[in-house]
């Protein structure tokens, strides 16, 4: 591998996701016990850029890192472990000089997971620089691919926001060319109402989790239904695949709803056990479910791993529900925080 002088600048956006079906034990280095399916969102997004300077004389990586034109110690010391955690991707690190600036089109505070949106737009980052000092890749295809696998390595859930839509990431017999070191588009003969599906989400608790994602994970070894787990994820990636090539929006509801309890369920019965959800989340879930009783509404809620509420529902559907929304369930949130989000087109870059 040749290294040659070169600097520039390059800068990503990338958006957030919400998982389907959720990504919930890993194994090796950063690999999935089971498939997921998830929609990649529009406009809760993470701006990247990257200043970067290659000398084949420097012998170690410089990097100073800024979110939001402020130092950010605590972050930068996350990506130089990441880097040096993942050095044999990155054989040319040591003759880096990069400068990262970051931003969030949403508050920081605002208790969405930024570690999809941010660390995708990174790697996408990353991607650009290594088409900039090798001579560029064989195609886009290539190049996303790339970029996915350098999203894991830093976080799972990540890997699935390098493409827009509906976005596969684990091996998946439902799904063509699905691997678990990087994710895949599955856009092709999704009916057109899950294009376009919308996603309130409701902001309930926006402080620091009590547990973290990577310890839950960890939790997964060992857990009495972590099988029974992973085989039922499997088979809700199959059935819904069909289910969104139909359009059956209520059965594609019902997976989803089973699936956010379905993850909550295995934090009440790891060992230790936690609780992530407020008393104001299941406030919320029995309003959307007393409301789509009582006024035919079609939609349908699911969680991260976190308190907060995503609100899923078609785009035909928009006004009816934002005013319910904010007329019923906006109290229960926390300052009033609701994002109005949709289903995206993925990732763009905005400056080479």
């Amino acid at each position: 591998m040749k290294i040659e002088a070169k600097s520039g600048s390059v800068a990503w956006k990338s958006p957030s996701n919400i998982a389907i079906v959720k990504y919930w034990g890993k194994y090796g280095n950063q690999l999935p016990a089971n498939p997921s399916l998830s929609f990649t969102l529009s406009k809760s997004i993470t701006f990247t850029s990257v200043d970067f300077d290659v000398d084949p004389k420097r012998k170690e990586l410089e990097l100073d890192f800024a979110f939001e034109g402020a130092p950010a110690p605590k972050f930068e010391t996350k990506i130089r472990s990441y880097f040096s955690k993942n050095s044999a991707d990155f054989p040319y690190l040591n003759h880096l000089k990069l400068s990262i600036a970051s931003e969030n089109s949403f508050p920081h505070s605002a208790g969405i997971a930024s570690s999809a949106s941010s660390m995708s737009a990174l790697a996408l980052c990353m991607g650009s620089i290594e088409s900039r000092m090798f001579g560029g890749f064989a195609d886009k295809k290539q190049f996303r691919t790339r970029a996915s696998h350098l999203a894991r390595l830093a976080s799972g859930s990540a890997a699935r926001s390098v493409y827009g839509g509906l976005v596969c990431w684990g091996e998946s017999e439902a799904v063509a060319d699905s691997s678990n070191y990087y994710a895949v588009p599955v856009n092709e003969e999704i009916d057109e109402v899950f294009t376009t599906f919308q996603d309130a989400i409701l902001i309930v608790d926006s402080g620091q989790k009590s547990v973290s994602s990577s310890l839950g994970h960890k939790l997964m070894v060992g857990h009495p239904y972590a099988e029974m787990r992973y085989f039922v994820a499997r088979n809700h990636v199959e059935q819904l695949k069909e289910i969104m090539q139909s359009g059956d929006v209520k059965a594609f509801g019902k997976i989803l709803e089973n699936e956010a309890l379905a993850l909550h369920g295995l934090m009440m019965n790891s060992d230790p056990s936690f609780i992530l959800m407020k008393p104001n989340t299941l406030k919320i879930i029995e309003l959307v479910r007393q409301i789509r009783e009582t006024e035919k509404m079609p939609w349908y809620f699911t969680l991260d791993a976190g308190p907060n509420v995503h609100l899923m529902y078609p785009l035909e559907e928009a006004n009816r529900a934002e005013k319910l929304v904010k007329e019923v369930l906006m109290p229960f949130t926390e300052n009033n925080q609701v994002i109005f989000d949709h289903v995206g087109k993925g990732p763009e870059m905005i400056k080479e």
